[in-house]
């Protein structure tokens, strides 16, 4: 039988995928929003494409603020789209 693949749906597109193509997006307890690359970081998690078109869906369909349940500051948009650029390269 084979094995069953975790599915989430990205906040941009609304696409479902893998885990494992997908970024994860971290709230910490502290209310901190980081990028979490492992997947395995303490805290709820939204999933966003590895394509920075669904960041900016995201950003613009304020899915990150409907996944956590609160108000996201444009500056951590912009240091999630930092990031992101860093891990494209």
């Amino acid at each position: 039988m084979a094995k069953k693949v975790p599915l989430r749906q990205c906040i941009g597109c609304g696409e479902m995928k893998s885990k494992k193509e997908m970024m994860r997006i971290l709230k910490t307890p502290e209310d901190e929003i980081v990028l979490d690359m492992t997947g395995k970081k303490n805290g709820r998690g939204a999933y966003l494409c590895k394509q920075r078109e669904c960041l900016l869906k995201a950003r613009k369909s304020k899915g990150l603020e409907r996944s956590f349940k609160m108000s996201i500051p444009s500056e951590v948009y912009d240091n999630l789209e930092g990031e992101f650029d860093k891990t494209n390269e």
